[in-house]
């Protein structure tokens, strides 16, 4: 069986980056799109990033234009949005599907470890998945689901 950290994916800045670089981390995967309703949340994932760094926390940004094509940038607009609009700093991924045959290994492992209420599949955008210090997924959060009532989870998951 695959694990999270046996996967990789692509920068937004097209590089090849293994999930093994985050070993020993608490990750957040996130599937991010620009214009949504729930884009202001780049703001407070930047911030529990900001605060939990130097504590081992990550967040993955992963783009994904599959829910009202809100996402339909290429790589340059997504990182204006992300970075000019939003200060974020944390690692962002190229575009990618989260649902159906095209899928991304991140996500279709993600899924099946933390299946959540739809079966599976990814409801929207802002769906994050935390991932312990192990590789193993420990909690999946709803979109409407703000990140700083993820925190407790998150500093649950660090051990601080």
């Amino acid at each position: 069986m695959t694990t999270f950290y046996q996967l990789t994916a692509k920068s937004l800045s097209g590089q090849c980056i293994s999930m093994e670089e985050y070993a020993s981390k608490v990750v957040l995967v996130v599937n991010t799109a620009s214009h949504c309703g729930f884009t202001p949340q780049y703001a407070g994932l930047e911030a529990l990033y900001k605060k939990y760094a130097d504590q081992g926390f990550v967040v993955l940004g992963f783009p994904c234009n599959q829910f009202g094509k809100q996402e339909p940038g290429g790589a340059e607009e997504i990182g204006q949005t992300c970075y000019i609009n939003y200060g974020v700093s944390f690692p962002m991924f190229e575009k990618v599907d989260v649902n159906g045959s095209a899928a991304h290994p991140v996500f279709r492992y993600l899924k099946r470890e933390l299946p959540g209420l739809l079966g599976g599949r990814v409801k929207w955008n802002f769906t994050k998945f935390l991932i312990g210090r192990d590789g193993k997924p420990l909690k999946r959060f709803a979109p409407f689901t703000t990140p700083e009532k993820m925190e407790v989870a998150i500093v649950a998951a660090l051990k601080i």
